[in-house]
């Protein structure tokens, strides 16, 4: 289950360097779906842009003090949605591409010296120096899922920026020169199954063997894809350490809505949207599912399950749903439909986008101009709100805020999709999995 920071403090705001955005006060009424899907867009973009380290650019943790240790922790797996909010910053013109480049390669420059461990990255650091700030007692290391999306943007970044000015080649040439570096296969401990985490003074305490299905598919299709052979995965490891647990097949209906893979109900909709900005699941299948048919269907049950609403929270229906890992009223939990405390994360259905476009609209709608009052705000939606305990979060994830603006981008051009699956390595990767896609033809 998705492990994050439980505790929140007071909020931190900078102001817009680059571009304007409207006010928090300023909910514009009467917008077209595409006019509101570029306000949300851009607003939210302003949590990786303003608020980014000033000496990284990497993504705050979240926008109130994390856990305690002050205004300098940045997130490894935040930091890769930044990324590709980046990319889709620069493709709406919102900053210049050159402006773009210039941020992602001192960011890539302050990586290529930041600890690491084998190649991975721990899952928080310092922004101003590098180092690993502990996310807990002996999670001080590595960890290989938080590496993971930081990679998954970063080849999105190789793949956009490829002009032939200096800036775009030295970035593209340094993150190939990281790629590479990742020891995937020491992860394993010699076993047919990745692990989570690794620490230089804990060794594998964590003892976390990542088996499916859940939001880690994507560490497992880059394992695969690694362009060093000695460092890559074999097929094995997929097909024996991530698709053999017992919450791996599903194929039971909830809700009249039948869900190939995973827990009973879904899990939070993290699961069917972390791996897949930028995986592309349309037409994308192995032997195990159709992930298009896995996540659209896994949205569809949380939907419907807010919709029947089986323990009368108020607020939840047609226009207000999506449960998934967020903040909430008593601290921090993994929301689904078998943990419902009546918390609805804005990032749930609009990360849905894809895979529910009219729904996600109407949620959109409803977040904004019903609620817009209490929920909007400097960067977006804030993450999360309870109606029923009258309780509405004044902080912001990164790892929350950043598939808001990926999956619509997605829904919109299918531009991260697009970027990531032209990587030759994960073709490579896939094929070798035994996955199917148009991008593999």
């Amino acid at each position: 289950m998705r492990k994050r920071n439980q505790l929140y403090f007071a909020k931190f705001f900078l102001l817009s360097l680059f571009f304007y955005v409207p006010g928090v006060s300023g909910i514009q009424k009467n917008l077209t779906d595409s006019a509101l899907l570029d306000v949300v867009q851009k607003q939210t973009f302003r949590y990786f842009w303003d608020f980014a380290h000033p000496v990284s650019g990497m993504a705050r943790e979240r926008s109130n003090k994390t856990f305690g240790y002050g205004d300098e922790v940045v997130t490894t797996g935040g930091t890769g949605f930044g990324i590709m909010s980046v990319i889709v910053a620069a493709e709406r013109k919102w900053i210049t591409r050159d402006t773009a480049a210039k941020f992602m390669l001192k960011m890539v420059n302050f990586l290529l010296k930041a600890q690491s461990y084998h190649g991975a990255f721990p899952h928080w650091m310092d922004g101003g120096t590098g180092k690993t700030i502990p996310f807990s007692r002996k999670d001080d290391g590595a960890d290989l899922v938080e590496t993971s999306y930081l990679f998954q943007g970063l080849l999105c970044a190789r793949q956009y920026f490829n002009g032939d000015n200096k800036i775009e080649k030295e970035l593209r040439n340094r993150i190939s020169w990281m790629w590479p570096d990742i020891e995937w296969n020491w992860f394993t401990q010699g076993q047919e199954v990745l692990f989570w985490h690794w620490s230089p003074y804990n060794g594998w305490a964590m003892n976390f063997p990542v088996r499916g299905f859940n939001e880690c598919l994507i560490m497992y299709i880059l394992a695969a894809s690694s362009p060093n052979e000695k460092y890559q995965v074999s097929s094995a490891v997929y097909h024996t350490g991530w698709a053999q647990s017992n919450f791996f097949k599903n194929g039971k209906e909830f809700y009249g809505i039948k869900l190939p893979l995973g827990f009973d109900y879904g899990g939070p909709l993290f699961f069917s949207q972390y791996s897949f900005l930028g995986l592309d699941p349309r037409e994308l299948k192995d032997r195990y599912a159709d992930y298009w048919e896995q996540n659209k269907n896994h949205t569809l049950i949380n939907r419907e399950h807010c919709i029947r609403n089986p323990k009368q929270f108020k607020g939840y229906g047609v226009n207000c749903w999506g449960l998934t890992a967020s903040d909430s009223y008593n601290g921090y939990a993994a929301h689904s439909p078998t943990e419902d405390l009546g918390t609805i994360s804005p990032t749930a259905a609009l990360s849905a986008f894809p895979y529910t476009p009219e729904f996600s609209m109407q949620a959109l709608r409803h977040f904004y101009e019903n609620l817009g009052n209490k929920i909007w705000s400097e960067y977006g939606f804030v993450d999360a709100f309870n109606e029923t305990k009258n309780w509405y979060a004044s902080s912001h994830l990164a790892i929350d805020q950043g598939p808001i603006i990926v999956m619509i981008e997605n829904y919109r051009s299918g531009l991260l999709w697009k970027l990531f699956m032209s990587c030759p390595e994960i073709k490579i990767g896939l094929k070798k999995l035994g996955f199917e896609s148009p991008a593999l033809k």
